[in-house]
């Protein structure tokens, strides 16, 4: 058989396959073993349970190190300048609102509602929901071993963050510390990439063992899933976006939604923010106007930070998973969610995935079961690549907004229909 070219063994068609395709294919089957074998397929749910922790063997460690490396990558030097302290804030705030967008859908549209798959207890479920004193004495872990012994993720991220800027704070004696955990980060990453790999044999038992004991019922749901994504991303982008650019920068939104739609369209099809910086940068500066020295400073920390589409996806997919399993949310939880997304998003990557890796971290900080993730996996590819296009818009939007408040914006080019239309974009 021939691949490209290239003779290849029977196997390899399947190796060769990306993991979005195989997790989607894993999915299907075993929906498929699910229907058609019932008794034998609710033999597989160990394996779908080992899947499951090993996810969550990762979700501590990962945070961890991930927090801090990204962190101090943006503390060290001159990295973090006024305009570095600007587009931090803009990120944080956008990835905010994002994701209580994505709680809106979730909430209005309730696409977990018929799945039937519960009523699932929480983990140390309360009858009440405890105060906001409580909430906010608590986010300072008191012993920060047994925090993430505990699974504790929101404690976790604070210890994190303190921890970053004090090694930052520490100068040339905290570098080792700085490369020690910058290390294990990469280590946890790829780490990740192994596990994951495993996701359609995973997927593939979880899925035929729930579709066995709950019926097909259960995937109706994930079509109201992948509208109350979409439409929460079509709200952020034209609402948030085109309000931001109104009223903080006084400039025509519709301009930049024409400048731009080259770079969403590659961040739609590959779904990474990191492979279509390049072409972000383009649209910024030639289409845009953006001075060369706000997106060198601000597109690669947005890249790297900015969440908004990954965000709003959480809002929807751990509504969903809620709804699905049965259980009650509190004002608690939602906030706990919204904090998850914002902090957790310094130390994720804009890579394909992503989104995927930091549910299982927001399902287990509001004591949501994981299984839900396999009903997600098939579909997140579908997602990601909103989400991504979401991202990486507002990657630029910051830069725009930056450069009008530091008078780095060249008015001209940006009210210049015909600005930028001789682009060659560099392939990636």
């Amino acid at each position: 058989m021939q691949f490209h070219g290239e003779a290849i063994k029977p196997w390899q068609i399947w190796t060769r396959r990306p993991l979005w395709l195989k997790t989607l294919i894993g999915m299907l089957l075993g929906v498929g073993l699910g229907v058609g074998i019932e008794e034998q397929a609710l033999q597989l749910k160990p394996i779908g349970v080992l899947f499951v922790n090993t996810i969550q063997m990762l979700m501590v460690p990962l945070i961890f190190c991930s927090v801090i490396a990204g962190l101090t990558s943006l503390l060290k030097g001159k990295a973090l300048d006024r305009i570095g302290i600007k587009a931090i804030c803009l990120y944080f705030c956008s990835t905010a609102i994002a994701i209580c967008i994505g709680l809106m859908m979730g909430w209005l549209l309730e696409p977990g509602v018929g799945a039937d798959m519960g009523p699932y207890l929480r983990p140390g479920a309360m009858l009440e929901s405890p105060s906001l004193a409580n909430v906010l004495g608590n986010l300072v872990p008191s012993n920060p071993v047994q925090a993430m012994v505990d699974g504790k993720i929101l404690q976790v991220i604070v210890f994190a963050v303190a921890l970053a800027v004090a090694l930052n704070a520490c100068g040339r004696r905290g570098r080792p510390a700085i490369l020690f955990f910058t290390s294990l980060a990469e280590g946890m990453f790829k780490l990740t990439q192994m596990v994951m790999a495993l996701a359609p044999y995973g997927v593939c038992a979880l899925m035929a063992w729930m579709t066995s004991k709950y019926g097909l019922e259960l995937l109706l749901p994930l079509l109201k899933v992948i509208g109350a994504v979409y439409l929460g991303c079509l709200l952020h982008v034209l609402g948030v976006y085109s309000t931001l650019l109104l009223l903080l920068a006084r400039l025509n939104p519709l301009h930049y939604f024409k400048s731009i739609v080259d770079a969403q369209a590659v961040a739609f099809t590959s779904s990474s923010s990191n492979n279509t910086l390049p072409i972000t940068l383009a649209c910024a500066e030639q289409r845009l106007g953006v001075s060369p020295t706000i997106t060198a400073k601000v597109l690669p920390i947005g890249a790297t930070i900015n969440m908004d589409g990954t965000a709003l996806y959480q809002g929807v997919t751990a509504l969903f998973v809620a709804q699905a399993f049965g259980v009650d949310l509190h004002m608690v939880d939602y906030l706990t969610i919204i904090s998850i997304a914002t902090l957790a998003s310094i130390g994720t990557a804009g890579t394909p995935g992503t989104g995927l890796m930091l549910l299982t971290l927001t399902l287990t900080a509001v004591g949501l079961p994981l299984e839900g993730v396999a009903l997600i996996a098939g579909i997140d590819r579908i997602l990601d690549m909103a989400r991504t296009t979401v991202n990486v818009s507002g990657d630029i939007l910051v830069s725009v907004l930056i450069a009008r408040s530091e008078n780095e914006l060249d008015l001209t080019t940006y009210h210049d229909a015909s600005a930028g239309e001789d682009i060659e974009f560099p392939l990636r």
